[in-house]
């Protein structure tokens, strides 16, 4: 089972995992006639994608013998491939500005980010401010960003400081969803923040400063 791929030259690391996406589950013999190598040399390259989170093995059980192990893409490895929902999200963000009132697709993003506060608000609604805070950036983490926060030297002040946003292409060319994580941390902490950074801007990261002691937002919900 030869893989047909384009004329630029792959490591066998790149073909076990383009083999994987194409096939779905494969055995370690499969994936070495694929790669045009031995058995002994695939494993090799298995255990390390599988250590790197890239791959995932289960075992197969027959009727008769010993069960065998196929391998699959994890989740992690289907990431590596191109996709096209940053082209997709621009074309339907575009209709609908076409065909609603600003006013409403504010709204939109609005629902969007209180569907996320209320599947979680039972787990982080009793907290106190800290494992509240900690509780978010699992949250952040969740819906993609890689963020963390810091007590500054500044009384009961604080910093969220994001180095990665899931929707910096997008937000390139609609502002709109760089409102989601602020209003994600307003809606979680319940408290005001301000914003130092944004990436959007050029920046390094985005940053956010909250304070523990301001005066708690109403929660309308």
């Amino acid at each position: 089972m030869k893989t047909v791929t384009s004329n630029h030259k792959q490591t066998t690391r790149d073909v076990i995992l383009h083999t994987l996406k194409s096939s779905n589950q494969l055995k370690v013999e499969e994936l070495a006639e694929a790669a045009d190598v031995s058995p002994v040399t695939v494993r090799h390259h298995l255990n390390s994608l599988q250590a790197d989170g890239l791959i995932e093995v289960s075992s197969i059980r027959r009727k008769v013998g010993r069960p065998f192990y196929v391998y699959s893409l994890s989740e992690g490895g289907h990431e590596l491939f191109p996709k096209k929902y940053v082209h997709l999200t621009n074309m339907l963000l575009d209709e609908l500005k076409l065909h609603l009132p600003e006013e409403q697709v504010n709204e939109l993003f609005g629902n969007a980010v209180q569907r996320i506060v209320e599947e979680h608000r039972s787990q982080f609604d009793k907290l106190p401010f800290e494992a509240r805070l900690t509780y978010l950036m699992d949250m952040l983490a969740d819906e993609g960003f890689l963020a963390k926060w810091e007590k500054t030297d500044v009384g009961e002040e604080y910093k969220i400081i994001q180095y990665s946003c899931p929707y910096l292409s997008v937000g390139a060319k609609h502002d709109e969803v760089c409102t989601l994580d602020k209003e994600l941390i307003i809606s979680v902490m319940q408290k005001p923040i301000s914003q130092q950074s944004c990436m959007l801007e050029g920046d390094e990261c985005c940053q956010f400063t909250i304070s523990s002691q301001t005066i708690d937002l109403v929660d309308i919900n």
